[in-house]
């Protein structure tokens, strides 16, 4: 009698055991690539889907994560493990079953150049978005399609969702990039020359930084000159750590959302620039979107 009072906990456990590992799991399909006419290169990617896709002919809602400076398509798995995130939130029904798919900007800043040698905004809207409504079970309609990202990937996400309202439903950005006209001018020319320049302008100093295509790219300057209606279109969020050294721009970018009326959920949570505040805080965003979608 006492071996089998013994032996019956262990019993439980193991059931309890084979009970917790029911979570279903999504497929993850790592440096994939797709050919580019517009980057004139094979662009690589990488894509969730959730665990039912190949057995399940129904078609799924998009996102589109993004990573960071000196990043890349593998990131937010091996760093951010989206998918056990997006695998726990699914089961639990926190968030609707969803395609996310993690390509890779290299440092092009999800924008296109001041010279038109790197056009990678072009590419993401004109070909990268098609390619995956076309290769995977999508819902290709605008209100089922997402962007979101860290940092370098947090402001790209953001600058895509505002230029281009029509094709998002939401945007949530981590720790995004943003800059003030400030930043941008008293930047140490090196920090400038060796991460901006390619961008804006090679060879420029203080307020001649802010030329055109600054302006083009700054999702604070393009709040003061695209439609406010068609701005509003989109459900925005995001967020930064009290400790990142992004602070001032995520606080100006909420102050002037907030004065042109444009509705938009900000945190500021206890936290630094790093994988653990973003691992942390991409449950909230993906929660967020996946209310968006009901809208």
């Amino acid at each position: 009698m006492k071996k089998f009072l013994l032996a019956l906990p262990l019993s439980i456990f193991f059931v309890l055991s084979l009970f917790g590992q029911q979570i279903p799991h999504g497929i993850v399909l790592e440096s994939l690539s797709m050919h580019s006419e517009i980057m004139k290169k094979d662009v690589k990617y990488s894509v969730y889907l959730p665990a039912d896709y190949f057995t399940d002919q129904r078609k799924y809602p998009v996102v589109y994560l993004l990573h960071g400076y000196t990043g890349k398509e593998t990131d937010w798995v091996q760093f951010g493990e989206a998918n056990r995130t997006a695998d726990k939130m699914m089961a639990n029904s926190e968030i609707p079953d969803m395609i996310i798919v993690m390509p890779d900007g290299k440092n092009d800043w999800y924008m296109n150049s001041y010279d038109g040698k790197t056009n990678y905004e072009d590419f993401f809207i004109k070909e990268l978005i098609p390619y995956i409504d076309s290769a995977y079970q999508t819902r290709p309609e605008r209100g089922y399609r997402a962007i979101s990202g860290l940092s370098m990937g947090g402001e790209g996400s953001t600058l895509l969702a505002i230029k281009y309202p029509n094709v998002f439903a939401a945007c949530a950005g981590l720790s995004s990039a943003f800059r003030t006209d400030e930043e941008m001018v008293t930047m140490a020319d090196d920090r400038y020359e060796n991460t901006f320049g390619q961008l804006y302008g090679r060879d420029l100093k203080g307020e001649s930084r802010l030329t055109e295509a600054w302006k083009k790219n700054s999702a604070l300057s393009l709040l003061e000159t695209l439609p406010l209606e068609n701005i509003k279109k989109v459900r925005y969020y995001f967020d930064c750590g009290d400790d990142d050294y992004l602070y001032k721009g995520n606080a100006a970018f909420h102050v002037l959302m907030s004065d042109k009326k444009i509705s938009h959920e900000f945190r500021m949570r206890d936290g630094a620039h790093n994988w653990t505040y973003w691992r942390t805080g991409l449950g909230d965003a993906l929660k967020f979107i996946g209310e968006s979608f009901k809208h």
